[in-house]
C-alpha cells in the first residue's frame, strides 16, 4: 500500500495568523491548549445515512425518462420485472458493500477496497478517472436537469433558453459546493429534507396511479408480456439502464469514518434505503402505465410531467419543482460523498496533499470539496456531456465489480478478518458477475464509446508512474509544489488531520 510522502509545507512548530484565536496549528505543530482537534467528526446518524443513500439514488431519471428499460425489453410486463430484478441486484451490491464497510472501516468506497485488495495502481486509476472525468461530468449532467426543471414553471409556453439553464445550473453547483464546505451538519440536514421531497414526489405519482388501478384503469396491462420480443442484446442493455437508475447505494461507504456506530448503521441504512427505493421505483412505473401507454411513454421526454398533466391538472406545475429538488439532493449527496474519496486518496499519497486537509473551524474537507467546482464548470460549458458519460460508464461498473470481487478474495485470503456483518457468498458472486458481464457486453454492443472510455481510463497508468512512482522530480518542481501547498493552506485555513488514522 502506498503511504503518503512527507511534504514540507509550513515549518514545524510554526503558526499561521487568521484563525478564531489568532493561531492556526501548522503541519507538525502542536495544538494550542484548549483548541479542539481538527478531525472529521462522526455526524452521520442512521437517518442521515438513509438520506444520503436515497437522496443520491433518486435523481431525475425515474421522473424524466425511464424508457431505456422499456425500449430494450419490448413489453410492459418485462420492463417491470427488470426494474424489480435490478433493485434486488442493487441490494446485493449494497449488502456486499455493507460487509466491506464494516470490515474495512475507512472512508473512500470503491477506491479504498480496491487499494486494500488489488494494490495502489488500480486504486489510483480509479480515483484518476473519477476526479478528471466521471464526477465532474456526472455532477454537471444532474445539475443541468436541476437547472432545466427549476425554470420549467416560468417558461410554460416557450422553450427555455440554454444559456439561462446553464447560468441557473452554475448557481446551483456553487450553492452545493458552498454548503458542503461550510458544515457537515447542515449539509446532512438539508439532505434529509430533500430526501423527503423526493419521496413526496414519488408519492404524488404513486397515489393517483393506485387510484387509477382501483377505478379499473388496467387497459395498458392487458397482455403485459406481449409486444416486441426482447433481443439477446436488448435485455442485458435494459438491465444496464435499470442498474444505472439504482446507482448511488454505495455512497454511504465513501463516508464510513464519519458514521456513528458503522457496524450497525451501515447495514441497516442500506437495507432500509434499498427497500424504499425498489418499492418506490416499481410502483412509480406501474403508476405511469395506468395512464400512459407503452407507445406514449417511448415518445415522452419527461414521463412524470406527461403523467401529472393528465391526472393532476394545475397541480402538475409542482412536479417540475419536485424534480428539481430531487436533482439538487443528488447533487448535494454526490458532492458530500465523493469529496471524501478525494480526501482519502490524498491521505494515501495518490492526490495532492492539500486535498487531505481540513478546515480548522468548520471541520470539513474544504479543498476536497471545492476541487470539483472548476472541473464541473468546465464540463458544464463544454461539449456533449452525455457522450462523455457513455465513454466512462463502463469504468464505474468495472471497478465496482472488482471491489465486490475483492470481498470474495478477502474471504479466502484473510479468513480471520473481523467481519461484524457477513453476507452469503453467492450474493457478491452474483453481483460481481453481473457487473463484469455488463462491462463485457458494452465492449460488444458499443465498441467505439467503450473503447474511448477504455483509453481514457488507461491514461491513469502513465500518470501513476509519473506522479506517484517517479521520485526524482526536479528541485524546482518540488519547491513550486511546496509553495502552492503552503499558499493554499493559508488562504483556505486548512491543516492536516491531527489524529493519525488508525487501521
Amino acid at each position: 500500500m502506498v503511504r503518503k510522502p512527507v511534504v514540507s509545507t509550513i515549518s514545524s512548530g510554526a503558526y499561521l495568523q487568521g484563525s478564531a484565536n489568532g493561531r492556526l496549528p501548522a503541519l507538525g505543530g502542536k495544538e494550542p491548549p484548549g483548541q479542539e482537534k481538527v478531525v472529521l467528526k462522526k455526524k452521520i446518524t442512521l437517518l442521515r445515512g438513509i438520506s444520503i443513500i436515497i437522496g443520491t439514488i433518486i435523481g431525475a431519471g425515474i421522473f424524466i425518462s425511464p424508457k431505456g428499460v422499456l425500449q430494450n425489453t419490448g413489453s410492459v410486463g418485462l420492463s417491470l420485472v427488470v426494474w424489480t430484478v435490478c433493485g434486488v441486484l442493487s441490494l446485493f451490491g449494497a449488502l456486499s458493500y455493507a460487509e466491506l464497510g464494516t470490515s474495512i472501516k475507512k472512508s473512500g468506497g470503491h477506491y479504498t477496497y480496491i487499494l486494500e485488495v488489488f494494490g495502489p495502481l488500480p486504486a489510483f486509476v480509479r480515483v484518476w478517472v473519477e476526479l478528471l472525468i466521471i464526477r465532474p461530468a456526472a455532477t454537471a449532467v444532474i445539475s443541468l436537469a436541476f437547472g432545466r426543471y427549476i425554470l420549467e414553471p416560468f417558461f410554460i409556453h416557450c422553450e427555455i433558453p440554454e444559456l439561462a439553464i446553464k447560468l441557473v445550473t452554475a448557481v446551483g453547483i456553487t450553492v452545493v459546493m458552498v454548503l458542503n464546505s461550510m458544515s457537515v451538519s447542515w449539509s446532512a440536514r438539508i439532505q434529509i429534507f430533500l430526501t423527503f421531497c423526493k419521496l413526496t414526489a414519488i408519492l404524488i405519482i404513486i397515489v393517483p396511479g393506485v387510484m387509477q388501478l382501483i377505478k379499473g384503469q388496467t387497459q395498458y396491462f392487458k397482455d403485459a408480456f406481449s409486444g416486441r420480443d426482447a433481443s439477446i442484446m436488448g435485455l442485458p442493455l435494459a438491465f444496464y439502464y435499470g442498474m444505472y437508475a439504482y446507482a448511488g447505494w454505495f455512497y454511504l461507504n465513501f463516508v464510513t469514518e464519519e458514521v456513528e456506530n458503522p457496524e450497525k448503521t451501515i447495514p441497516l441504512a442500506i437495507c432500509v434505503s434499498m427497500a424504499i427505493v425498489t418499492v418506490g421505483y416499481v410502483l412509480t412505473n406501474v403508476a405511469y402505465f395506468t395512464t400512459i401507454s407503452a407507445e406514449e411513454l417511448m415518445l415522452s421526454n419527461a414521463v412524470a410531467v406527461t403523467f401529472s398533466e393528465r391526472l393532476l391538472g394545475n397541480f402538475s406545475l409542482a412536479v417540475p419543482i419536485f424534480v428539481a429538488l430531487s436533482c439538487f439532493g443528488s447533487m448535494n449527496g454526490g458532492v458530500f460523498a465523493v469529496s471524501r474519496l478525494f480526501y482519502v486518496a490524498s491521505r494515501e499519497g495518490h492526490l495532492p496533499e492539500i486535498l487531505s486537509m481540513i478546515h480548522i473551524r468548520k471541520h470539513t474537507p474544504l479543498p476536497a470539496v471545492i476541487v470539483l467546482h472548476p472541473l464541473t464548470m468546465i464540463m458544464l460549458f463544454s461539449g456533449d456531456l452525455y457522450s462523455l458519460l457513455n465513454f466512462l460508464s463502463f469504468a464505474r461498473w468495472l471497478f465496482i465489480g472488482l471491489a465486490v470481487a475483492g470481498l470474495i478474495y478477502l474471504r479466502y485470503k484473510r479468513p480471520d478478518m473481523h467481519r461484524p456483518f457477513k453476507v452469503p457468498l453467492f450474493i457478491p458472486a452474483l453481483f460481481s458477475f453481473t457487473c463484469l458481464f455488463m462491462v463485457a457486453l458494452s465492449l460488444y454492443s458499443d465498441p467505439f464509446s467503450t473503447g474511448v472510455g477504455f483509453i481514457i481510463t488507461l491514461t491513469g497508468v502513465p500518470a501513476y508512474y509519473l506522479f506517484i512512482i517517479w521520485d526524482k522530480k526536479p528541485n524546482w518542481f518540488r519547491r513550486m509544489s511546496d509553495i502552492i501547498t503552503r499558499t493554499l493552506q493559508i488562504i483556505l485555513e486548512v491543516v492536516p488531520e491531527e489524529d493519525c488514522h488508525k487501521l
